[in-house]
């Protein structure tokens, strides 16, 4: 019997990145070509589908790991596709990052309220790109690969693979986003959280200081909880973020 052969480091890592599939919808075919040649290079398994309708048949059949989503494509909205990918419990959990020209706040914050992980404004660096591809995947956890279980804290149940929110039975209709911050402050309770950290994790990158999102988010998801009869369950710490239990 031979001995065990191990692998270079660098090996290693190629070798463990080829797991990770990434499907790239996106019609421009230099931009497409461009992102799979890189992908490969760093040890992925990318696919490209040249349109939405392509998209939406991979996203069984390929069962990527990761998603890049132009917008603008020709035949489907990038946006209205990410919206089926996060209706869907197949593909709720899956990590999406949308590739636009549209560079404005608004376009921004209408993909990242959608429930997109990042977003990449055209033209942009491949080794930027690359880098986000990472840390989206690292965020993410393997969460497509496993069921995620419950949360549950003072009559508040939060199921992560249903994507449901329930109060003593009374079920609480969030968006995509609302579901995901309740859920960060349920897993660190006891934990005051900063306004930062929940822009980082939630959104998933630096949102150039703009906290207010944050608050606005806090305010809805307080009015929704309290119309179901769940009173005083996030509370505030003054000048810093917000805090479940204690």
């Amino acid at each position: 019997m031979g001995s065990a052969l191990s692998l270079p480091r660098n090996m290693e890592k190629a070798v463990l990145m080829m797991a990770k599939k990434v499907l790239i919808v996106e019609d421009d075919s230099n931009i497409a070509e461009l992102l799979n040649l890189y992908l490969e290079k760093e040890g992925f398994e990318p696919l490209v589908a040249k349109d939405g309708g392509k998209g939406v048949e991979q996203f069984r059949a390929f069962q990527p790991d990761l998603v890049l989503l132009d917008i603008m494509l020709p035949d489907l909205d990038g946006n209205a596709i990410l919206k089926r990918l996060k209706a869907e419990e197949d593909t709720a959990v899956l990590p999406v990052i949308m590739l636009s020209a549209k560079s404005t706040e608004i376009d921004k914050v209408t993909s990242l309220e959608n429930g997109a992980d990042d977003y990449i404004t055209k033209p942009f660096g491949i080794m930027e790109l690359l880098s986000r591809v990472k840390a989206v995947l690292r965020r993410s956890g393997g969460k497509t690969a496993q069921k995620q279980g419950q949360l549950s804290c003072q009559g508040l149940l939060l199921d992560l693979d249903r994507r449901t929110a329930s109060y003593e039975s009374t079920e609480i209709v969030l968006t995509y986003k609302e579901f995901e911050l309740l859920a960060y402050l349920m897993r660190n309770r006891g934990t005051a959280v900063s306004r930062d950290r929940l822009l980082e994790e939630v959104w998933g990158f630096q949102y150039e200081g703009e906290t207010r999102t944050v608050d606005a988010h806090i305010k809805t998801l307080r009015q929704k909880l309290e119309a179901a009869e769940c009173r005083n369950l996030i509370g505030t710490v003054r000048g810093y973020g917000y805090k479940i239990g204690g």
